[in-house]
């Protein structure tokens, strides 16, 4: 459960121990949803004045990726140990301004920690992902994998305006 009373959050912290599943509605067209359900666990508090609280706590996940040079599937852990989010009612002028400070109506019954999770989420995920270190990846010609034997292309002819610089290299060695 990731939505929390507001009247009882500011008399008592809670602790959050919850899943944001694949098939959730937070999640949006276009980004990368998780492969297992994204596992947050933390401490929601009131942090202070009326209607502002603090999430500290961690979340887990894991993607199914491609590698990024063979085209394999990968799967890629998403871990964030480290989550530090502040709930403010829109009232304040300077919580509306801060980019850190999640807007919450002050109407609202329920705080979702959802939409914020999902925003760490996407951060989270690497831009890309990699099979090993070492990968050789596709031959650029042909598409054989490299990384299980080689293939009988011929290597692509270089661009001739590159030979300035080779020849100021060659000169260096």
């Amino acid at each position: 459960m990731l939505s929390f009373d507001i009247r009882s959050l500011e008399s008592h912290a809670v602790q959050v121990d919850g899943t944001l599943g694949a098939d959730d509605p937070v999640w949006q067209e276009g980004d990368p949803v998780p492969a297992s359900p994204v596992r947050v666990r933390g401490r929601l508090s009131p942090a202070g004045a009326p209607g502002r609280f603090y999430f500290s706590g961690e979340m887990h996940g894991r993607l199914d990726g491609e590698c990024r040079r063979c085209l394999i599937p990968v799967p890629v852990s998403v871990d964030e140990d480290d989550i530090h989010l502040i709930f403010a009612e829109s009232a304040d002028d300077d919580a509306a301004d801060d980019p850190d400070v999640y807007i919450v109506d002050p109407r609202a019954r329920e705080l979702d920690l959802r939409p914020a999770i999902r925003e760490h989420w996407l951060l989270g995920v690497p831009a890309y992902a990699e099979c090993r270190p070492d990968c050789k990846g596709l031959c650029p010609t042909c598409g054989t994998d490299l990384n299980t034997g080689s293939c009988d292309c011929t290597p692509a002819a270089t661009d001739s305006r590159w030979n300035a610089l080779r020849a100021i290299r060659s000169d260096a060695e």
